[in-house]
């Protein structure tokens, strides 16, 4: 995986806003409103996710490639790299699992 197929795989979930909040260098993306993954164009090694803190803590330790998010609340987010050691499915996963549970969220504050 690398940022296009980052971007296209984060526009391609349900529900998903891509804005430039922080200015023209960091991509974000939001389901309802509110921030899952972000990537700096910048630096295109790696992207930010955000996590519930176990989840956050369990990834960090079972991979070197994981990160706390250097701009970011440490606790929730975290920073994933890029280097081919995790594959494209698991990073998949970790982008899809946050941005579905801000569209569950989303469909039970709209009930």
């Amino acid at each position: 995986m690398d940022i296009v197929d980052f971007c296209d795989f984060c526009n391609s979930l349900p529900n998903v806003e891509e804005s430039l909040p922080f200015g023209d260098s960091t991509l974000v993306y939001k389901v309802g409103g509110r921030m899952f993954a972000a990537i700096g164009l910048d630096h295109p090694d790696h992207f930010v996710v955000k996590c519930d803190p176990e989840r956050a803590i369990e990834l960090r330790d079972r991979y070197e490639q994981v990160q706390p998010a250097w701009h970011f609340n440490k606790r929730h987010w975290n920073d994933i790299y890029f280097d081919g050691r995790l594959t494209d499915s698991e990073l998949r996963a970790e982008i899809t699992h946050r941005s579905e549970e801000r569209r569950v969220g989303q469909e039970c504050e709209g009930m």
